[in-house]
């Protein structure tokens, strides 16, 4: 797939490289300000303004392809009682894919169990629906299927959103979020005993550090680092939350390549390490280095 996540280097010029030991934000401060503030332009563009590799309408091909290699198995083992929420859904194109006949006869496997199918939350910072959304809500009935918009996930609480038993992030939330810590944590608190979290991330050192970053001259999109300044892979933090069982897996089939995590949640007593933001920089997806408190 291409053109995922190329960022925009016409527009947002790199910055050098910048230290990985400080604890303070200090006078990077106002520039990741200015960055954020990019970062937002992004999200609320529309038509031609729309940055090259910014994404609204990934197919649940796509999702199946990047995703951990049990997602497929996972979504189509869902209930009619289980509830699943799909993070920077875009225009919400994942479920309505899972909606269509077509989805039933390429999963004839518990097929009977799923019934009715799933209930479904797309989630958006903008609201990108279409018609064919209004038009497929319209048709399935109350709240089978539900799209929100003009708020981020840590502003809901969980009275207002309930638990899930599958929550996806294509290159959502999990790719752009400035607070990475926080965003995991609310994501884990929205998540069902035994739910599982599948997302990804582009252009990161991967568990097995055997690839490269993929932009020449610029480190990995997503990068944390201990307080000497050496490395921490995403896949190590990860493993270092509690009450989580985390697989990785790096998927070259992606331009640029992604690393797939699946999360899932053994135990309600989670903790997840303190990241300190160090760096951030806008683009599609942007470039974000922290600094763990461990």
């Amino acid at each position: 797939m291409k053109n995922t996540g190329i960022r925009i280097v016409a527009v947002f010029v790199l910055q050098a490289l910048w230290p990985g030991t400080s604890h303070s934000e200090g006078p990077a401060v106002p520039k990741i300000n200015e960055e954020l503030s990019k970062q937002e332009a992004i999200y609320r563009s529309t038509g031609e303004q729309v940055p090259e590799g910014y994404t609204v309408d990934r197919s649940l091909s796509v999702y199946t392809v990047g995703l951990s290699s049990d997602f497929d198995d996972t979504l189509a083992s869902l209930g009619p009682n289980d509830r699943w929420l799909d993070i920077g859904a875009g225009r919400g194109q994942a479920i309505l894919d899972y909606y269509t006949r077509d989805y039933d006869l390429t999963h004839p496997e518990g097929r009977e169990r799923r019934g009715s199918k799933a209930r479904a939350v797309a989630m958006s910072i903008e609201d990108r629906r279409t018609s064919l959304w209004q038009q497929n809500a319209a048709g399935l009935g109350a709240n089978q299927i539900q799209y929100l918009f003009n708020r981020r996930l840590r502003e809901y609480s969980r009275e207002e959103l309930g638990r899930f038993q599958l929550i996806t992030d294509v290159i959502g939330g999990f790719s752009y979020t400035d607070n990475l810590s926080q965003f995991v944590e609310n994501v884990l608190g929205f998540l069902e005993l035994n739910g599982i979290f599948y997302t990804v991330l582009q252009d990161v050192h991967s568990e097995a550090g055997t690839n490269r970053p993929y932009y020449k001259d610029s480190p990995f999109l997503t990068e944390i680092a201990n307080a000497d300044g050496s490395e921490v892979k995403v896949c190590s933090w990860l493993k270092r939350i509690t009450c989580v069982e985390v697989t990785c897996e790096l998927n070259m089939q992606w331009n640029p390549p992604v690393e797939a995590y699946r999360i899932r949640k053994t135990c309600n007593d989670v903790t997840v390490p303190a990241l300190v933001r160090i760096n951030y920089e806008a683009g599609t997806p942007p470039q974000r280095r922290y600094q763990s408190g461990n």
